[in-house]
Parts: structure tokens; sequence; C-alpha cells
């Protein structure tokens, strides 16, 4: 999927399957180095993306959407970049809801429903390279499922456009 400022792709690593990416279409370190516009078309391609993924995997309850705004935050190449993973019940383990843990002073209970779906991130050399050829399939489905979903906004556009019917 892609606008005039962003492109989304899918990983060549999914940490779950649907994980894709999200980048402007200019070359950026920050998030704050993005012009506005730039901004606001990165995250509606996240939340159009999100969409997309919705209606791929009809199990998605819930999304993961993570940025590494920087390498010290753990960014792993110098451009931003906003990972989307679609997300199930009890689908993984998340290692991250530990540390939460650990830092936070009392357990609440959406602590205790995050402990009961942890995601775990295998290490990246366990993590195995998909072909171009899945990539590029599951690509052509997320794009048919965009151009459907840009159709129905267009429709809904034009109808909102006409005067009431009495």
């Amino acid at each position: 999927s892609s606008s005039s400022s962003s492109l989304a792709f899918v990983n060549l690593r999914p940490i779950v399957p649907g994980h894709v990416l999200i980048i402007p279409r200019r070359i950026v370190p920050h998030l704050h180095d993005l012009r506005e516009d730039e901004y606001v078309d990165l995250w509606r391609t996240v939340r159009i993306v999100q969409t997309i993924l919705r209606r791929q995997y009809p199990s998605t309850t819930a999304f993961n959407v993570a940025v590494q705004d920087g390498r010290d935050a753990g960014q792993s190449v110098p451009h931003v970049h906003v990972h989307v993973l679609p997300r199930r019940v009890n689908d993984l383990e998340d290692d991250v809801y530990d540390a939460l843990e650990e830092w936070t002073p009392k357990e609440t209970p959406q602590q205790k429903q995050q402990q009961q779906s942890k995601l775990h991130v295998p290490e990246d050399s366990k993590r195995v390279d998909r072909t171009i050829e899945e990539m590029t399939l599951e690509a052509s489905q997320y794009k048919k499922i965009a151009q459907e979903i840009t159709q129905n906004m267009e429709s809904e556009k034009e109808e909102s456009k006409q005067p009431p019917q009495e």
C-alpha cells in the first residue's frame, strides 16, 4: 500500500503473520524530522494497514504498533519506520510486559491481561527469511483489500455530497 508520502510493505522476517512496515518516502532518522503532512500521512497509512490486516486476518483482536525512534531506542536502520503486528487472543508471549511489571508499583487488571498474552520475539538468527514469492503473494492480497477499501471510501464520500432525499 502506498500514499503520496508513505509506503507499506511486508516484513522479510515477520514476528507474526501479517507483520507490516510503514515508512515515509523521504528518508529521515526521527519522527520529529518529518514535516507535518508526512507525519499525518504516516499515521493515516498505519490506520489503513490495520484495516487491511483486520480483513485479511479476521481473528485479529488487537495490534502492536511500534516505532523505535532513533538508534538508542533500538532503531535498526536510520529511517523512520512503524511496525504493525496483528494480534489475536493467546497468540504469543510478550516479554516487554515482564519489564513493565517490574517497573510498575502495583498490578492492575490490564497488567493481568497483558501477562496472559505475552509477545515472544525470537532472536533474529532464529527467524527465517521468506522468499520473494511469499512476500509478493502476501503484498498482493493486501493491495487487493486496499483497493476495495479505497473504492468504498470514495463511494461513501460521493454519497455524502448528494443532497438528502425527502
